[in-house]
């Protein structure tokens, strides 16, 4: 028999379509609700503390039944760890794409930090910026296990600062130590989540200009 003149069997089968599956509404919404859920509890946690949150007040505050959240987490430390580590992801994303805007207006190396330290400032203090500083200071409710993993999440953000740095100490704008000024860069950074109030303190960008100053007395 000719091969042309072999037809494929129909099975009625339909065909499998490519990439992912669509999810369903009730995965969307559960994805949603964990969303939620880490909002909640990342403003809480910042707000009130690890330790004084209960899941009664998570739960209370997305309108669940108060043993709902465990459907999502394992535990309050679960939910803890989550918070962080969707503020780790959530950084490093928007640190990217700062860096990848700032690529088509080309910045010198003393740019370039201004942007780094302008993004770190929004994560830390801007709209949503509970999750950041909830890892900052709530390290000590988490495991050993868990503080490494973050450890390398950090280290990833981290990455495109030191070559900015490299440069400004090569060019004599940064007089201290490299890994010593990221250090100490970054703990002051931090800090400030601990004093700043933005309807009484300045705007991020002033902010963003006096540490500019601080660090390498760039000049206004």
């Amino acid at each position: 028999m000719p091969v042309s003149s072999v037809r494929p069997i129909d099975d009625g089968a339909a065909k499998r379509p490519r990439g992912r599956p669509r999810k369903t509404v009730a995965e969307r919404d559960d994805g949603n609700r964990r969303a939620e859920l880490l909002r909640s509890a990342a403003r809480l946690f910042r707000r009130k503390g690890f330790d004084a949150t209960s899941t009664r007040d998570i739960a209370a505050a997305v309108g669940m039944r108060s043993g709902s959240p465990f459907y999502h987490f394992k535990s309050k430390g679960a939910l803890l760890y989550a918070v962080m580590q969707e503020g780790m992801r959530s950084a490093i994303l928007r640190q990217q794409q700062a860096l990848q805007r700032a690529e088509r207006a080309t910045p010198d190396v003393a740019g370039q930090l201004r942007i780094l330290i302008r993004n770190h400032f929004d994560i830390l203090l801007g709209p949503g910026s509970d999750f950041i500083p909830v890892m900052l200071y709530e390290s000590r409710s988490i495991t050993p296990r868990q503080r490494a993993a973050l450890t390398e999440l950090q280290g990833e953000y981290e990455v495109p600062w030191t070559p900015v740095l490299d440069a400004l100490h090569a060019s004599g704008q940064l007089k201290a130590d490299v890994k010593l000024a990221r250090l100490l860069i970054f703990g002051a950074l931090n800090w400030s989540a601990q004093w700043y109030d933005r309807r009484k303190g300045a705007s991020l960008d002033e902010l963003t200009d006096a540490a500019m100053k601080l660090f390498i007395g760039e000049k206004p």
